[in-house]
């Protein structure tokens, strides 16, 4: 087939412009380190870069959800850890002031040292997170959470919810604990039952602290009235154990001689208490679960808990009957404060749980994150050394194909016949 010397000059320049082009986008290459610069370059490359694209924004987004979340957690553990050290300094009040030789003088200097500690305890549950908030308000954490009334009372203004940050496509996790939950809540299957006096109580009967081998049944189990009664000649105490169950059905055992320093059980969960002191006809006394103690006895509240050791420490203990209601309400005190103190310990072990689930989770997004980030390099960067080497290669050609089309381009018969 005979090519026309139009057409061979017209496919030479044909050539040198696909390489112009080639020069061209080599060169465009080179110039951003991108690989795909239009979605003409490579359709297919292209939308996979932008799918790729898209999942390294929602990583971006999960980092940065998780990085929140341990900020707030990191904040709430530290101000735990402190809770609880004023908690112990609670505790170790109560046990001083249940020193015998102690006066009233040297019980209300105790009295305004709780005051104070009190005061800790709210400014530590009033603590704001990093970004602002209020770290126990709940959904509410753009207001002070506890506030005190013009009775002097602790009120909390938060409510239950619980904040969250989802940190994974298929997880999130809970960043707070409300107020509710960490200063006026226990634990019902770590707190011990509170044994309380009635106010009434005329005699010196002191009841202590709640024994018992069935921590279930102590969590959940029955209220338990102990009623003493003196009678007959010569006077003799004796006491009958009243058992309420959570259905209200009430058994009352048989009356009971009453012996100071010995064991009273309570129905059949496997609780006691040893009573001592000499109550009077008509005392009585209370044994309940933790969770079921009423507000005038403090209840779960920790504030009204310490409220109430204030006013008892502040009341002169001036006879018998007096220093054993101080105790029996010192006793009460702490039995709730270590209650309380488990409650804390448990939230700030959760605490420390979502820590780590979060930090586990940063490790998972970041290997992502990086196989992304590398995925994406390789699709849309080019590799630059072969890039430059293509390119030379090309501009080389190119510069051959020009010098040998002006060589071709200038033969003419003409100048054979001349020669």
């Amino acid at each position: 087939m005979r090519i026309s010397t139009s057409e061979y000059l017209s496919m030479n320049v044909q050539n040198m412009d696909n390489q112009q082009s080639q020069l061209a986008q080599f060169y465009a290459e080179i110039s951003s380190g991108q690989a795909i610069t239009t979605p003409a370059d490579n359709p297919l490359g292209a939308a996979q870069a932008v799918q790729l694209s898209m999942q390294g924004a929602t990583l971006s987004q999960y980092a940065s959800n998780q990085s929140a979340a341990l900020t707030s957690l990191g904040s709430e553990d530290t101000t735990l850890t402190s809770v609880t050290t004023a908690l112990q300094s609670v505790k170790t009040q109560l046990l001083s002031a249940g020193d015998a030789t102690l006066n009233d003088t040297n019980r209300s200097a105790i009295a305004a040292t709780l005051q104070n500690l009190s005061n800790t305890l709210m400014t530590l549950a009033n603590t704001q997170s990093p970004s602002g908030g209020y770290l126990f308000g709940g959904f509410q954490s753009a207001s002070q959470p506890f506030t005190q009334n013009s009775a002097g009372t602790v009120v909390y203004n938060g409510d239950n919810g619980i904040s969250s940050q989802q940190i994974s496509d298929t997880t999130s996790v809970n960043t707070g604990d409300s107020g509710a939950a960490v200063f006026m809540s226990v634990s019902p299957e770590t707190a011990s039952p509170v044994a309380y006096a009635a106010s009434s109580n005329a005699g010196t009967g002191i009841i202590g602290a709640v024994s018992t081998t069935n921590t279930l049944a102590s969590a959940s189990g029955d209220t338990y009235g102990i009623s003493f009664s003196v009678g007959g000649t010569p006077p003799a105490t004796t006491y009958t154990v009243t058992d309420t169950n959570s259905a209200g059905v009430t058994t009352t055992s048989a009356a009971q001689p009453y012996t100071a320093g010995s064991a009273i059980t309570l129905g059949s969960s496997g609780q006691s208490v040893t009573m001592t002191g000499t109550p009077s006809s008509g005392d009585s006394f209370t044994v309940q679960p933790a969770t079921q103690v009423p507000a005038s006895q403090g209840g779960t509240n920790i504030f009204a808990t310490i409220q109430n050791m204030i006013t008892a420490l502040q009341t002169p203990a001036d006879s018998s009957t007096a220093a054993a209601a101080l105790t029996n309400t010192l006793n009460v005190g702490l039995t709730q404060v270590e209650n309380t103190l488990s409650n804390v310990t448990t939230v700030q072990a959760t605490v420390g749980g979502r820590e780590q689930q979060v930090q586990a989770m940063q490790t998972v997004s970041q290997s992502l994150s990086l196989q992304n980030t590398n995925s994406l390099a390789d699709l849309t960067q080019i590799d630059l050394p072969s890039t430059i080497s293509k390119y030379t290669q090309t501009q080389d050609s190119l510069q051959a194909s020009q010098e040998a089309f002006v060589q071709v381009a200038q033969m003419s018969l003409f100048q054979y016949l001349n020669q």
